[in-house]
């Protein structure tokens, strides 16, 4: 009886066949590169000039694809640091991000573009800019108005650092609404505390109104809201006071004929009150006229 010699090979384990695997595609690679050691060797795309991706930019802008006008713009600074075309770009890029309503993101950039370019002939447009991302986000009368006080602070900023610009004066107009939202929001808390007796709450509101917000369109209303309170607090002169102030400043409005009927039903006009739509001045209206 004869032996078999022949050896049996065992079938190789999954690990083998693995590295077989990998092994064998070390060597496409390396053959591969052999192969191709004639022929000019692959390089990235050359992203484009500064200044075609600044055009790119605006173009973007132009036709309203301010997410690829700000991803053009952010190309152009991380390509070309120090390229002329980066400050624009800055500027720019704060811009697209105003048109996206990504008000936080225009901040951001905006402030960086000053902190980088403080004396840039483009710095009053940035601070303009920048204020308008404040504006923009503020809230109904009824919610938290902290929004319209961070944007009345950037408006004046405007004005103050730029007097002489149109962005100035468009700044100014929105500072008067600023500051008549802001008067809106203590006659709305002022009339609730009225609401609920807490008459000692709302005439400080009413008050502030009339001193802090001389120029806003609530002024009347308060007036006669104090004379209201006062009288339920028991504070006689003062009502009399507010209400010759109203006369005097106001004579034609509803708010005055209110105060004026509200002090004769109790017997309470001072003299020389003035009727409403009448001319005669008093006192108090005279005093009131040389702060108003």
């Amino acid at each position: 009886m004869h032996q078999n010699t022949e050896r049996h090979v065992p079938p190789a384990s999954k690990r083998q066949r693995v590295v077989s695997v990998l092994t064998a595609g070390s060597f496409l690679l390396l053959s591969g590169c052999s192969l191709f050691s004639n022929k000019e060797e692959f390089k990235a795309p050359k992203v484009a000039s500064a200044e075609t991706l600044y055009n790119y930019g605006i173009d973007a802008l132009h036709s309203k694809r301010y997410t690829l006008a700000s991803g053009e713009f952010e190309l152009l600074q991380q390509n070309y640091p120090y390229s002329g075309y980066v400050g624009n770009a800055e500027l720019m890029e704060g811009y697209a991000y105003y048109l996206q309503g990504e008000y936080a993101l225009s901040v951001q950039q905006l402030e960086r573009y000053l902190l980088l370019h403080p004396t840039s002939p483009d710095a009053a447009y940035a601070y303009y800019l920048r204020a308008l991302c404040y504006y923009e986000q503020i809230a109904e009368v009824q919610r938290d108005q902290q929004g319209t006080i961070e944007a009345l602070n950037a408006l004046e900023e405007v004005v103050t650092r730029f007097p002489q610009t149109a962005y100035a004066r468009d700044a100014q107009l929105k500072i008067d609404l600023c500051r008549d939202h802001l008067a809106g929001k203590e006659m709305l808390v002022g009339r609730y505390y009225q609401q609920q007796h807490n008459y000692e709450a709302a005439l400080g509101r009413y008050q502030r109104v009339v001193n802090d917000f001389q120029t806003t369109n609530h002024v009347a209303e308060a007036l006669e809201r104090i004379v209201e309170v006062s009288l339920e607090l028991g504070l006689v002169d003062e009502a009399r006071k507010s209400a010759s102030v109203l006369g005097y400043n106001y004579p034609n409005s509803q708010w005055y004929r209110y105060s004026y009927n509200l002090l004769r039903n109790r017997d309470l006009l001072p003299d020389h009150s003035v009727a409403p739509g009448g001319k005669q001045r008093g006192l108090f209206g005279r005093m009131w006229h040389s702060v108003f």
